[in-house]
């Protein structure tokens, strides 16, 4: 496989409608299901987020995936068949930034022709910090789709391109989450990851910009993963100091919580223009509901975001390989899944003994 060829598609042998045969539920060491899937298409990132890949760390120099070492779309498919018939129903496309994997609405396309075991088109969603958003939105609807989330962690130019390390206005961003908008991606997310004393003067600005715009905004605690080597518990506004600050000028109403997988705890703006969520990973873990399995783009299986390391699922991904046996594989590393590691982080953090422990690369496996 080389550089030229890595993104070029060759029809599987297995129509892409074709499901493996569904095997008992599947659930982990803490009776949790698995539910939802993240595939990471490239670790690299046009962006240089001070939180997640400092410049200091991921320069020039840094040695990302080789395009030979990064697992093919057929063999991506692979997986989202196993883990389809494993009783996952949702499909996120994470990176890096995907949106700089080659070809990426080709594997769209062929993820939308899937089917869950209840019969429901697959949910495909992706996660893109935007940049690239406003000229891909309509070929990503196009291709199947579902809904999209993009990062975006301030308004004020200033302070959006310091954080996000790159010469690259605000407004380019905005237009791309309008181009989603616009072409029927929905529902469209933007995710504000809140840093004590760097973007917390952000708050309000971004829930007045996309108050009555039908766009979900979530303000996220700023979690010890991948690249915050700043991190610190001083350096956390709590989801509740998140919300108290949109109440100021804001009355909110408590929104339903339908799906008991979901991270944000939603709220309605109380005239009924839209819709802010606050996801407390840190001072709120749910590692107790998390019905999310991680596949990094060198095909390594995490069962948690703060993993330290991974299963190789690439000796199962090969041709002559059938299905079955990779299904086995990820049916065996969910039933030991055990982890809970913002559950404890936090009673070690009540305790006095908190510290940041090594996980995986955030680029690699994704959010």
């Amino acid at each position: 496989m080389n550089a030229i060829a890595e993104d070029v598609i060759v029809e599987p042998a297995v129509p892409d409608r074709a499901v493996a045969s569904p095997v008992a539920a599947v659930r982990d060491g803490r009776d949790r299901p698995l539910r939802d899937l993240r595939l990471s298409v490239i670790d690299q990132c046009n962006f240089r987020c001070t939180y997640c890949m400092p410049r200091e760390v991921f320069d020039e120099h840094y040695r990302f995936l080789r395009a030979s070492e990064r697992i093919s779309f057929d063999e991506m498919m692979k997986i989202a068949h196993a883990f389809v018939a494993l009783g996952v129903e949702k499909i996120r496309i994470t990176g890096g930034e995907p949106l700089l994997r080659r070809g990426l609405e080709t594997l769209i396309e062929r993820l939308a022709r899937m089917t869950t075991l209840k019969g429901k088109p697959l949910d495909i969603a992706l996660t893109t910090n935007g940049s690239l958003l406003g000229a891909r939105a309509r070929g990503l609807r196009d291709a199947g789709l579902s809904r999209v989330t993009v990062s975006l962690d301030a308004l004020d130019d200033a302070v959006f391109r310091r954080m996000s390390d790159v010469d690259l206005p605000v407004a380019r961003i905005l237009d791309g989450i309008e181009q989603a908008q616009a072409v029927g991606l929905a529902p469209v997310k933007v995710n504000t990851v809140i840093e004590r004393g760097v973007n917390d003067h952000q708050i309000l600005p971004l829930v007045r910009h996309f108050k009555g715009s039908e766009i979900a905004l979530r303000f996220i605690e700023f979690m010890d993963v991948g690249g915050a080597a700043g991190w610190s518990n001083s350096t956390v506004l709590k989801a509740r100091d998140i919300r108290a600050i949109v109440e100021k000028e804001f009355p909110l109403i408590a929104a339903d919580h339908a799906d008991s997988g979901a991270t944000s705890v939603n709220y309605r703006h109380a005239d009924g223009k839209g819709t802010v969520g606050f996801i407390a990973s840190v001072s709120e873990p749910f590692c107790g509901e998390c019905s999310r399995a991680r596949v990094s783009a060198d095909g390594q299986l995490y069962t948690c975001l703060f993993a330290t390391q991974g299963a190789d699922l690439k000796p199962w991904l090969g041709e002559a390989v059938p299905g079955e046996q990779l299904m086995d594989a990820i049916h065996a590393r969910w039933n030991a899944r055990d982890d809970r590691y913002s559950e404890l982080n936090a009673d070690r953090r009540r305790a006095g003994t908190g510290k940041t422990w090594p996980t995986v690369r955030m680029s690699l496996v994704g959010g």
